[in-house]
């Protein structure tokens, strides 16, 4: 269905506002999606993607780092990676070079949640399962492309 059907507006200012629009209305799409997956194991899309980065990342980060790293840089790192503490999936402990900083690591409990998850990834692939691999390839350098104009224009 298009985006003019799914939101039930007909008329946008140009071709571009319609394009963002669209974006929009898919990203939040995409995210309710990815946490009907995530609800299973009790942890948000936000608490998965920084378990991701500290399983590959294969060293322990700093909540700087983790947010340089993240997929929604908006998040608060800090207050997610405290509540992964109190499910003991991340462990932290203060950074020997900079009394300061904290250094964040995956527990073993943590990695066995995400290798619980890994059958559920290829359905989570699903969802962009309409396109065929030179239009992902085509998206992935549409939307690359839009922020790059961005930051070049900033």
């Amino acid at each position: 269905m298009g985006i003019s059907k799914e939101i039930k507006q007909t008329t946008f200012r140009s071709e571009n506002h319609k394009a963002m629009v669209n974006i929009i209305f898919s990203s939040n799409w995409l995210i309710e999606r990815i946490k009907n997956f995530l609800e299973k194991e009790d942890i948000t899309h936000q608490q998965y993607n920084i378990l991701r980065i500290l399983k590959g990342s294969g060293t322990p980060l700093s909540t700087l780092q983790i947010r340089e790293r993240m997929i929604d840089k908006m998040s608060d790192t800090s207050r997610i990676v405290e509540r992964l503490l109190k499910k003991d999936l991340a462990n932290k402990v203060v950074c020997l070079h900079d009394k300061r900083l904290v250094d964040v690591t995956i527990t073993q409990k943590g990695l066995s949640l995400l290798e619980r998850l890994e059958p559920n990834i290829k359905e989570m692939d699903s969802l962009v399962a309409g396109l065929n691999q030179q239009e992902a390839e085509a998206l992935n350098e549409l939307l690359d492309k839009m922020r790059e104009h961005v930051k070049v224009a900033s």
